[in-house]
């Protein structure tokens, strides 16, 4: 068990259910995704007039790129990282006065937000790459991504990090570590888990979605039902047929591609 254990008290007050401070950050939690959400679809609904252009990387563009994936991933893997926030909200409720309560659960969700945020650089560096691409380049590049996500999707390093994100209780269990440097390494150490779980699918928003609402709404649905619902493994396993799949489609006729992409709007 690495990082000591979860304090006994703080372990059966979790057991006993939920207090004032587990409910209201689930509430806050729930309105920020609301937020987030809102903001998504009504970039998505709005017409980029750069869109399709050839642009070289620039810090201000990068900037607003990361501000906007920010966003959205904050949409997309919030409701799935609320069981394991709120149940770090519960182990907290004899920390003493709000600041006390509130502080380690503000900390290990904004690590866990910035982790996911820090992938915005390397996926603005890819869309750029893509639009300069020509379409063979693309259609086949396409196809790749697609092909090693849904390898990755059955592999036991996906199958180990999404074990971890879908037992909150057990990932506590061995990672506990006490005081605010402890909120920010579990926080830390849960994204780099669910990083590790879900980067492939990010990816293939980017490659294969070109973020496209659709796009965003069926990885979002996959994340979700993979780390929530019954048989979570078996769902990623299916995801990851159906990638593989879809990636030979890709390389085998190219309006696939092309249709994948079709609705794709830049942040």
């Amino acid at each position: 068990m690495l990082g000591g254990s979860v304090p006994e008290s703080a372990s059966g007050q979790v057991v006993r259910g939920r207090d004032r401070a587990t409910v209201v950050t689930c509430v806050v939690l729930g309105v920020i995704t609301v937020v987030a959400w809102a903001q998504v679809v009504s970039s998505a609904m709005t017409p980029d007039p750069m869109q399709g252009m050839v642009m070289a990387p620039m810090v201000l563009d990068g900037l607003v790129y990361v501000a906007g994936w920010t966003v959205m991933m904050a949409a997309m893997m919030l409701p799935s990282a609320l069981p394991m926030i709120g149940l770090y909200a519960a182990t907290q409720r004899s920390a003493g006065g709000p600041a006390r309560k509130i502080l380690p659960v503000a900390l290990f969700t904004l690590v866990y937000l910035g982790v996911w945020a820090a992938t915005g650089a390397p996926m603005y560096f890819a869309s750029t790459l893509l639009a300069a691409s020509d379409a063979v380049a693309l259609r086949y590049g396409i196809a790749a991504v697609l092909v090693v996500a849904g390898i990755f999707q059955i592999s036991p390093l996906k199958q180990m990090c999404l074990r971890h994100c879908r037992s909150p209780l057990g990932f506590f269990l061995g990672h506990w570590r006490p005081g605010w440097r402890g909120s920010l390494a579990m926080g830390g150490a849960h994204a780099m888990y669910c990083l590790g779980c879900c980067w492939a699918l990010m990816v293939v928003l980017v490659v294969a979605g070109a973020m496209g609402l659709p796009w965003v709404l069926l990885v979002s649905a996959a994340v979700a039902a993979e780390k929530l619902l019954p048989g979570g493994s078996w769902i990623a396993r299916g995801v990851g047929v159906a990638l593989v799949l879809l990636g030979l489609a890709v390389a085998s006729r190219s309006d696939v591609a092309m249709a994948l992409r079709a609705g794709g709007h830049s942040m």
